[in-house]
């Protein structure tokens, strides 16, 4: 048949099609190379052909997908193109930090360089969509998938999510290195009950509105291309057929007209929420909006027919959802060349071996890795260091963010290190595994850092550790490692830790007072150890700041720097004010924290304006130097906080952040615009209100309310108000 090219031919097609056709279209299967879920069937050459699947997930592999699409395009009766869909959430082939990791960078454009080589690698191996940016606020570090997004502020997912679509979209859908985006999960799955994955979400209107949409309406006005709805019940309701957000919001009030893809078997699953039998999930799915049934156990095969002959569903409805799947084939330019993103053998390779890529990982790896302590000046050790240890289960790690088979393993964060430090004898040593002790382990690793100078100690959780379906109720380091670890210090030694994690670590005492330096590297990506080893040497001065709060104690979580303030607030001689009794209320580590190995200073904060009416806007000033003796970047964050307001407001909101490169000695004007938009916030009714009076503004290096300086503005009342 003759290709439709415009919307009027996709109406025109639809027209042709038969019911079993059209949920074909909103059905996605898996083609089994990469586990994503539960166990699933196959998919057959003859379900293609006959019409019974829209869209494949984990299929990989340019001439797998080709031979796929053949089947499609050449032997189904309507000959509508496929497309092929995979997790990338950091790399494909180049492997990037983990998400949380790359957010500790501040660095937009960053984050928009990296989904492009994502982007493009995925592009010549016949990949058209990606379940990313993942956008979820995360305030608990026990949930498992923390990994996977920017941590806990509202602001920063916005930017996430804007530069994310921005690298995987580019401004046409249709060119040949861009693939379709997908926000997920919508909304409120970072607050699951206690950290537990899957686990229901219940959640204040304001707290929703006010933290865990604001990143998902930006992908929106990004014109990200798809949207996935989250495993979650919010209040009750399961979000796969959640009317109120998903279609009033999302698409008649945002204005979104993408794909809405179901996360894996969540329709199906509403079975299990005990919410609807299977004909009723698939009615109260579609009628929220949801386009895609991804491996949906037959939830929309068997359950569309029957819901259309009770009448819980019509045609219109149908006729809907299908035309958005096929729209969306339309942009990736498949009705045009449905092989267009399956390059050759050659193109592949030519893609892979860009050194630029490599590059552009070890950059972002670098930029990624936070100093958390640096007792003295102990970090960066001096390229002339004689001897070397370096232990810990994660001493030898490969280039990516998977855990190798012991007998895969290779070297490599020990071989930066010896090309870091050419002088030194290194020694080596496992002494423990992850989570199990090994025989002889602790004796091996003492005689290892004994003769050494300096002990680089490497410590933390496996990627598998985080992600999906790996919830921690005890987030820190296995107690092999503790043991581990304290054996280590006990030598007397200077120790250098290395933090590989997928969350914040609950880090003990005695490990945070007797390591000289501590760093957290996340899992840093297949050019992680040479960042790592240009981090040590001082080759690069390290400049990552923490998304996340990270907690001194399980007790405080969930813990984050913008909480409400109390009419009791923490007083230390005051018994009945806002506090623990045990452990203080701060947590370890504050968001934005993270040391450099030069020094700045913040003076004269100051305005262009000091009083605003509705619709101005002011600068704000305030000069950094550079202190020291070593060119650095600094991160500088602009939080506001209402004095007085018709709503208790947080007592700190960020609205704004940049970084900026110094040489030693170099004195910079930083210049942070803020316009009346920026001091609007949600009403009593959730709608954005600018309320006349006093502002403070401040500005420094993170949430941490010592280092910040503040002033004050005004906002004059709208002319005509008293």
């Amino acid at each position: 048949m003759k290709a439709p090219w415009d919307r009027q031919g996709i109406d025109k097609l639809i027209g042709t099609m038969t019911l079993k056709e059209k949920v074909g279209q909103l059905t996605m299967l898996s083609g089994e190379l990469v586990q994503t879920g539960p166990t699933s069937a196959p998919v057959t050459s003859a379900a293609i052909q006959n019409g019974e699947v829209g869209s494949l997930l984990n299929l990989v592999g340019p001439e797998r997908i080709r031979d796929a699409q053949r089947h499609a395009v050449e032997g189904s009766r309507l000959g509508i193109p496929l497309f092929f869909s995979l997790d990338v959430l950091y790399g494909l082939r180049t492997m990037f930090p983990i998400p949380l990791g790359e957010s500790s960078a501040f660095d937009p454009a960053l984050w928009e360089a990296t989904a492009r080589v994502a982007a493009e690698e995925c592009a010549v191996e016949g990949i058209d969509l990606t379940f990313a940016p993942m956008i979820d606020i995360a305030r608990d570090p026990r949930w498992g998938r923390t990994l996977e997004g920017p941590g806990e502020d509202p602001l920063v997912g916005q930017r996430v999510a804007r530069a994310k679509v921005r690298g995987y979209q580019m401004a046409d859908l249709a060119g040949p290195t861009a693939i379709a985006a997908t926000a997920k999960h919508f909304a409120g799955y970072g607050a699951v009950l206690a950290g537990r994955e899957y686990a229901s979400v219940d959640m204040s209107e304001r707290l929703l509105h006010e933290v865990y949409l604001p990143p998902f309406q930006a992908a929106v006005e990004a014109g990200v291309a798809c949207l996935m709805p989250a495993f979650i019940d919010l209040n009750g309701t399961p979000m796969s057929i959640h009317v109120p957000l998903l279609r009033r919001l999302v698409r008649e009030r945002w204005g979104f007209d993408g794909v809405i893809v179901s996360d894996w078997s969540s329709i199906a699953e509403l079975l299990l929420h005990g919410v609807a039998g299977k004909p009723e999930a698939a009615a109260l799915a579609l009628n929220a909006s949801v386009d895609i049934d991804m491996m949906g156990k037959g939830a929309y095969v068997d359950g569309i027919p029957e819901a259309l002959d009770r009448g819980l569903v019509t045609m219109a409805t149908v006729d809907e959802a299908v035309r958005r799947v096929l729209l969306l084939k339309l942009r990736l330019g498949l009705f045009d060349d449905p092989y267009r993103r399956c390059g050759s053998p050659e193109a592949v390779a030519a893609v892979a071996a860009q050194p630029a890529r490599r590059a552009l990982a070890r950059e972002a790896a670098r930029k990624s890795i936070v100093l958390l302590t640096n007792t003295e000046g102990m970090l960066p050790l001096g390229k002339s260091l004689r001897s070397l240890a370096v232990i810990g289960p994660f001493g030898q790690i490969v280039g990516g963010n998977s855990e190798p088979d012991a007998t895969q393993r290779v070297a490599e964060l020990v071989d930066r290190c010896k090309e870091a430090f050419p002088e030194a004898a290194i020694a080596v040593a496992a002494g423990s595994e992850v989570e199990l002790p090994i025989a002889g382990g602790l004796e091996a690793a003492r005689q290892a850092a004994q003769p050494s100078d300096v002990i680089v100690l490497c410590l933390g959780e496996r990627v598998d550790m985080a992600g999906e379906a790996s919830s921690r109720a005890h987030p820190g380091i296995p107690q092999a490692q503790e043991e581990l670890a304290r054996a280590i210090l006990d030598t007397g030694k200077p120790v250098v830790v290395l933090l590989f994690s997928g969350r914040p670590l609950i880090l003990p005492d005695w490990l945070v007072a007797g390591a000289k330096a501590i760093l957290a590297v996340w899992h840093p990506g297949s050019e992680g150890a040479g960042a790592i080893a240009d981090v040590l040497s001082g080759a690069h001065n390290p400049s990552g700041r923490l998304s996340m709060s990270w907690p001194a104690d399980i007790g405080q979580i969930p813990i984050f720097f913008a909480e409400r303030p109390t009419g009791r607030p923490r007083l230390e001689n005051e018994h009945f004010s806002s506090k623990y009794l045990d452990i203080p209320n701060d947590p370890r580590f504050a968001f934005g924290h993270g040391l450099s190995y030069t020094g700045f200073l913040l003076t004269n904060p100051r305005a262009t304006k000091w009083t605003l009416a509705p619709g101005e806007a002011t600068e704000i000033l305030i000069d950094v130097r550079n202190t020291g003796t070593m060119a650095g970047e600094h991160t500088l964050f602009q939080f506001i906080h209402d004095v007085a307001s018709s709503i208790t407001r947080p007592s700190l909101e960020l609205v704004d952040f940049t970084k900026l490169a110094l040489a030693p000695g170099e004195m910079k004007t930083v210049r942070f615009p803020l316009s009346t938009d920026q001091l609007r916030f949600l009403g009593p009714d959730l709608e954005p209100v600018l309320e006349p009076g006093a502002f403070q503004v401040f500005v420094g290096p993170g949430a941490d309310p010592a280092q910040l300086q503040m002033l004050e503005l005004k906002v004059s009342p709208a002319a005509g108000v008293a």
